[in-house]
């Protein structure tokens, strides 16, 4: 039974924008058992088909800031509006409350696939996201410093996430 899903949304050819399926790579190597690892592009309708139904599901993507610290991530439980729920206040763009100019480095991501999940009833019990402060988005396969520094401590934070909602061995 899948109890949580990590969705790494990102470009892997597209710099710093591939730390979350870098991310979604490192875990490959841990034994998560009840855990459903996914490398995503961030399209609407894939994201509510890897997320509908599981307990928790952790998303981790780029954020491009102004202004910015590259490397820094933020976490964030995005409140739900599940059926017969009173509905949450609007929500953000992940990462959005850090810094006032800040947004996802895809044209439509995860607050659209919120706001469709939440239309048609395909959510999962919790929505934790992960947003990475990017420095760079261009086309290579390298990621900046600051990004590549953040990767083992972004991987610890979503390994306790995991463990906090009991969702992996111990």
């Amino acid at each position: 039974m899948t109890t949580a899903v990590v969705i790494g949304v990102g470009n892997e050819y597209r710099r710093d924008d591939g730390i979350g399926p870098a991310l979604v790579a490192a875990l490959e190597d841990r034994w998560l058992p009840a855990v459903k690892l996914i490398g995503s592009d961030g399209e609407p309708a894939r994201l509510i088909d890897d997320w509908a139904g599981v307990p928790l599901a952790i998303v981790v993507d780029a954020v491009l800031c102004d202004p910015s610290t590259p490397g820094e991530f933020y976490r964030t439980e995005v409140p739900l509006d599940h059926p017969g729920a009173a509905p949450s206040a609007p929500t953000e763009p992940p990462g959005a409350g850090a810094h006032p100019h800040s947004a996802g480095s895809h044209s439509l991501g995860i607050p659209d696939a919120l706001r469709l999940g939440q239309a048609v009833e395909r959510l999962p019990g919790r929505l934790v996201v992960y947003a990475v402060e990017a420095a760079d988005v261009s086309f290579g396969t390298e990621f900046s410093a600051p990004v590549a520094a953040a990767l083992p401590r972004l991987v610890d934070a979503v390994l306790t996430e995991l463990k906090s909602a009991r969702t992996v061995a111990r």
